[in-house]
């Protein structure tokens, strides 16, 4: 692109979305050239910047966890995420916050919030740090194009205008939540650019389930029961490809909480991936870990109290209604027959969720899939592909679990850029 007295100057950093990752990248950016003039701008297609944030953590804000790994993540290939945690990692994301203004509490389950319990608390730091830097703002600007001419950038926003850039970052998310503007259209401009694209879906979403007759289907009598569950992805074959361990809420569409959340991105991936396979979810108790196991447990149970019902003994596992509906059919441990014992061991250990479908991007919490993390220098978080861009947070390949693990990928995926980008 040759400069005319026309053209106005290109800036030395456009940043495309103003997100979580995009807002790090630019405080960090601007940070980084605090000693020199460097000219950075924050565009976003949303009027107001930062709805995701502020309806994350149910408005309180999950900033990260007080342990982070790359086990703690799906997606690209898991060195490649252990060096992204390693540059800024929950610590840092601490310190951080603090230099914001920004005090976090840890709560029992290792997830950290603002002491406010406000998210608009974070929202508002991020946004004053990035006035203080002078970062300029375009609010409500739409990227519809990017594209590299010679040494330049060059993005057409909403509106007809361009804007030139020496380097640019992208963060403008994946597909979840698209109320607050995530619409996954970033995603399609870097695959424009030549990058390679994991195919997406919702992730960290609820999942709807069948009503019926039989136990797994009878999720709308337990709306409201929360339990500690181990839930299982198997093939038609009866193999396990995962396996999450952690709570579960009933509600009257199906499952919600953590255990379905997580399992839910491996679902939904596998059955894009394999759709010809005939893949389940079946859940079980945590200190079960197998119908084996589970018949040992009857049997010694039935040899100490022949007499006991086969429910009193499921209730010391799982709350009244669910035990209830478990063990119906049945009677005193010592008058099950063998095939009524196996099928309550089996009830306990591998029961069968009649998964229907997902809540849909409206209810998911990101995305799975995005950009292959093997086009990225990770050191940079710069494109392989197209030397000066660089593409942060959820468009690409990695998705965490509940519990503040996507805001640390976020915030470090925005560190890394940010300070790369701001070099001379």
């Amino acid at each position: 692109m040759t400069q005319t007295a026309h053209t106005p100057e290109p800036f030395d950093l456009v940043i495309v979305g103003a997100g979580a990752a995009g807002m790090a990248a630019a405080i960090f950016a601007g940070e980084a050239a605090a000693d020199r003039p460097v000219r950075i701008l924050l565009v976003d297609g949303a009027a107001r910047p930062g709805a995701k944030i502020l309806a994350s953590g149910g408005g309180r804000c999950n900033v990260t966890h007080d342990r982070v790994t790359a086990d703690d993540y799906c997606g690209g290939p898991r060195p490649l995420i252990r060096n992204v945690l390693k540059a800024f990692d929950e610590r840092a994301t601490v310190a951080w916050m603090r230099r914001l203004g920004v005090e976090l509490k840890v709560e029992p389950t290792g997830k950290l919030f603002p002491v406010t319990d406000q998210a608009r608390t974070v929202l508002g730091a991020l946004q004053g740090r990035i006035r203080e830097l002078g970062v300029a703002i375009r609010a409500g600007a739409r990227v519809a194009s990017i594209r590299k001419d010679d040494e330049l950038f060059v993005i057409a926003i909403s509106g007809g205008e361009s804007i030139a850039a020496r380097r640019v970052i992208v963060a403008t998310g994946g597909r979840s939540l698209p109320q607050s503007g995530s619409d996954g259209a970033g995603i399609e401009l870097m695959r424009e650019l030549g990058h390679d694209i994991v195919p997406i879906t919702p992730a960290l979403v609820p999942l709807v389930l069948k009503a019926g007759s039989e136990p797994g289907g009878r999720f709308e009598e337990l709306a409201g029961v929360t339990i500690d569950a181990r839930l299982g992805l198997y093939d038609g074959r009866g193999r396990r490809h995962a396996e999450i361990v952690d709570s579960m809420l009933f509600t009257h569409f199906g499952v919600s909480g953590p255990a379905p959340m997580n399992l839910s991105r491996h679902w939904l991936q596998a059955k894009l991936q394999n759709p010809n396979e005939n893949w389940s979810i079946c859940m079980g108790h945590p200190s079960l870990a197998t119908p084996e196991a589970a018949d040992s447990w009857l049997q010694d149970a039935a040899a100490r109290g022949p007499r006991r019902a086969a429910f009193q003994l499921v209730r010391q596992l799982y709350p009244e209604r669910l035990a209830s509906i478990l063990c119906e059919g049945t009677d005193r441990l010592g008058a099950l027959t063998r095939a009524q014992r196996l099928e309550l061991a089996r009830r306990l250990t591998r029961l069968p969720l009649p998964v229907e479908s997902d809540r849909g991007w409206a209810c998911a919490e990101t995305t799975a899939g995005g950009v292959s993390l093997r086009d990225i220098d990770v050191r940079t978080m710069e494109s392989r592909r197209v030397p000066g861009l660089h593409i942060v947070g959820e468009m690409l390949d990695v998705d965490g679990k509940i519990g503040g693990y996507c805001f640390q990928w976020a915030w470090a995926t925005g560190f890394i850029a940010g300070k790369a980008a701001a070099q001379p």
